[in-house]
C-alpha cells in the first residue's frame, strides 16, 4: 500500500475506528467492516444525484439485506 494514498487512508480509518468501537462493545478483534471498498470517478451531476440518494436511502434497508446477520444466508 502506498503511504498517503486513498487506500492507506481508508486502512487507518478502518482500523482506528474498528478499534474504537470493539473497545466500546466490548468484543475484541471482531470484524467491524466488509472486506474492500470500491471507488469511482463521478462524472456527472445525474450520477453525483444517485449516489447521494443511495447513501441517504441503504441504510433503511440493513435489516432485510442479505449480509445483515440476523437473515438467513442465500448461500
Amino acid at each position: 500500500m502506498k503511504p498517503r494514498s486513498i487506500s492507506s487512508l481508508i486502512a487507518g480509518f478502518k482500523s482506528a475506528t474498528t478499534k474504537q468501537i470493539n473497545i466500546n462493545r466490548n468484543t475484541p478483534k471482531a470484524p467491524v467492516w466488509q472486506r474492500n471498498y470500491y471507488d469511482r470517478i463521478i462524472r456527472h451531476e445525474a450520477a453525483l444525484e444517485k449516489i447521494r440518494q443511495y447513501v441517504q436511502t441503504n441504510p433503511l434497508s440493513w435489516n432485510v439485506d442479505q449480509l445483515h446477520p440476523h437473515n438467513p444466508s442465500k448461500w
